[in-house]
């Protein structure tokens, strides 16, 4: 299928401007064809996103009518995507570029929807492992198709394991500073056996007297959110210079978040955590040098961490 490629970059860029400025900061450091593959593939899970969380470009979450349709024609429309057909829609298109210009496995796509659907089952995580599962199918999987999108062979599946871990600390980190606004939409990702142990009766996790308590579970998200940080820092190396940069900078940039929010304690949702301007750009300075040196980094074992089924 033809498709008008520069307008659905030129598409893509629009949305992401709008979408992300963390994603648009750290983008910029990709090859110009990287760059334009993910941009292409941020587009398509913007748009998945906004459709699940019935919002307009990751903000103003509000109820989904009839989920069940939405998810429905979501996979539709990426399922022609994937086929190399045209859907009328430019971010799906957008992912039929991606598709078509890279060996993409169309699982970590339909992957990637599984994790909406949980979502509008009004899923909840019973155990950490299962907290991981759903962090893979919303984060990791992204991470597998940004791996792919960089020119990392389909095959190559210990660096689409640290890949995956990239987008497993990004959920984790945004899980932990998003509780106020998860909690007001009705939803915790916090797992049911955590809020046990600290006796946080379900329903009641943003109530003030258990903030001391959800202040300890937080820390705990920041804490494997960095595990996974480190495990993926160390998968830069089988990238190219460029690709590495801009991985690295993101981890930065997103692991800051996490820390952030472990450092304000208590006080973590009192205004949302974003991470500033002067501290992207230093990310970006220091994940250049890093970059430099990842073949000389000491590599961090994946032992303890959750994985994805190959």
């Amino acid at each position: 299928m033809s498709y008008d490629r520069p307008a659905l970059v030129a598409y893509a860029r629009e949305t992401i401007a709008k979408g992300s400025q963390s994603f648009a900061a750290a983008s910029k450091l990709f090859d110009p064809a990287t760059r334009e593959r993910a941009q292409l593939l941020y587009t398509w899970c913007r748009a998945c996103d906004d459709i699940a969380d019935g919002q307009q470009l990751g903000h103003g979450m509000s109820p989904v009518q009839d989920a069940s349709a939405k998810l429905s024609l979501m996979r539709a429309l990426t399922a022609r995507a994937l086929a190399g057909e045209a859907t009328e829609d430019p971010a799906f298109d957008a992912l039929g570029v991606v598709a078509a210009e890279t060996r993409l496995p169309a699982r970590f796509a339909h992957d990637l929807i599984d994790g909406f659907a949980l979502d509008a089952q009004e899923w909840r995580p019973r155990s950490e492992a299962d907290l991981m599962r759903y962090c893979y199918h919303v984060a990791g999987a992204v991470g597998c198709m940004m791996a792919v999108v960089m020119g990392v062979d389909p095959a190559d599946q210990d660096t689409l394991d640290r890949a995956c871990d990239l987008g497993l600390a990004f959920q984790l980190a945004n899980i932990a500073r998003d509780l106020r606004e998860d909690d007001a939409a009705g939803r915790c990702y916090l797992p049911t056996e955590w809020l046990a142990e600290v006796d946080i009766p379900p329903g009641e996790v943003m109530k003030p007297p258990y903030r001391p308590r959800l202040a300890m579970l937080a820390r705990r998200l920041a804490d494997r959110a960095e595990q996974y940080e480190a495990s993926a820092r160390t998968g830069a190396a089988a990238l190219p210079f460029r690709s590495a940069w801009a991985v690295l900078a993101a981890a930065g940039i997103y692991g800051d978040i996490a820390r952030e929010v472990a450092k304000r304690g208590i006080h973590a949702w009192d205004r949302r955590v974003s991470t500033g301007k002067v501290d992207k750009l230093g990310w970006v300075v220091t994940a250049g040098w890093q970059a430099a040196r990842r073949h000389t980094l000491t590599a961090v074992t994946r032992a303890g961490l959750w994985s994805r089924e190959r």
